[in-house]
């Protein structure tokens, strides 16, 4: 039987954002008996739009199951984290979120969760975890993250990519149908410092072709397939869309649990802008999995591989069936398994050094 423990962690320091700061988290831990030698914890960001219960919260459609509970039932510690300003943790100015800010406050929550394992303090009766094997995960901008922080900290013995392209996110639209054209902002640029797009011509040839409406309205068919839902489809594209205005804010319909209402909009803005973290994808060198649904943000899955020249092992998942939103599709369950086993592999090669 898995065991949830909640956290709220003070990352005050890491932040540095001169006013009091922490990152909310939910650890799911196996029965002590099923952890490997050495065990691994997978560290689990959501995208701007989620919060961390996207992964430990069995979410809607045809599938069955949290993601959380899945891989703790095969033996892994599975963390999930708020990004800071997101979710349950604590909110700040989102044009002070930045990749650095987000990553230093993720990269601090993660080692104290790892310190309470080594210590065996997460938890009452829990035995002491030395030295695991620790994965790092994202989806979306939760993946452009997990990459920069493994850049600039060294968090992981292991990256996961979800629903992201270290070369350029694009949304996916029907064969035939009217491409989107999105706004590209600078990394890290605060509203008033980025209030024009750098695609700002491309953007006003495509209005002048009459407005995007229709190509939009396409979002649906990258986002999940027709087994999901349509009332779970349209809620979660009502949230994406409340989240992407300008205020950053989502308060005007109904959110599920898995929804944040706030994003980091400083960091957030330039998830879709051609290689927003290229450079610091190019430095990973630990072992890589990029994992997407058929239907993605991923244009060319096949030249994914080479973002990560530097890693030591790059793998690509292409799961069947599966739109962007992963967790609410039918084949949830074939993409937790091809993470299980990226987690284990990685303990396998950190073994051999």
């Amino acid at each position: 039987m898995v065991r949830q423990v909640e956290l709220s962690i003070d990352v005050t320091d890491a932040a540095g954002l001169d006013e009091p700061a922490n990152v909310a988290a939910t650890i799911v831990l196996p029965e002590p008996e099923t952890l490997g030698s050495p065990a691994v914890v997978l560290f689990a960001t959501p995208s701007s739009s989620y919060s961390r219960r996207y992964y430990t919260q069995e979410m809607p459609g045809p599938g069955e199951g949290a993601q959380a509970s899945f891989h703790a039932e095969r033996g892994s510690i599975f963390a999930a984290l708020d990004l800071l300003g997101g979710g349950d943790s604590s909110e700040h100015d989102p044009d002070e979120l930045d990749y650095a800010t987000l990553t230093a406050a993720a990269h601090a929550a993660e080692q104290e969760i790892l310190l309470r394992l080594a210590n065996g303090v997460l938890l009452e009766g829990y035995p002491p975890v030395h030295q695991p094997v620790a994965i790092g995960m994202g989806h979306a901008l939760g993946a452009g993250l997990t990459i920069y922080q493994q850049a600039r900290h060294s968090s992981y013995s292991g990256i996961v990519t979800l629903g992201f392209s270290a070369i350029h996110s694009h949304p996916s639209t029907p064969p035939g149908g009217e491409p989107i054209v999105v706004a590209w902002y600078p990394r890290d640029a605060r509203l008033d410092e980025g209030a024009e797009p750098l695609n700002a011509r491309a953007l006003a040839m495509a209005a002048q072709n009459g407005p995007q409406d229709a190509a939009w309205m396409s979002l649906a068919w990258g986002f999940h397939y027709d087994d999901v839902p349509q009332e779970v489809v349209a809620q979660d594209l009502q949230h994406y869309a409340a989240v992407g205005r300008e205020d950053g804010l989502a308060e005007d319909h109904d959110a599920m649990p898995w929804n944040s209402k706030v994003t980091p909009r400083c960091a957030a803005r330039s998830t879709l802008t051609p290689g927003v973290v290229a450079t610091e994808a190019a430095a990973v060198t630990v072992p890589v999995l990029c994992a997407m649904g058929v239907r993605d943000l991923v244009p060319d899955p096949l030249g994914e591989p080479r973002a990560f020249g530097l890693s030591r092992s790059v793998d690509l998942f292409i799961c069947p069936r599966m739109g962007h939103v992963h967790n609410f599709a039918g084949t949830r369950v074939l993409l937790w398994e091809r993470i299980q086993s990226f987690g284990q592999w990685c303990a396998v090669l950190n073994a051999a050094g």
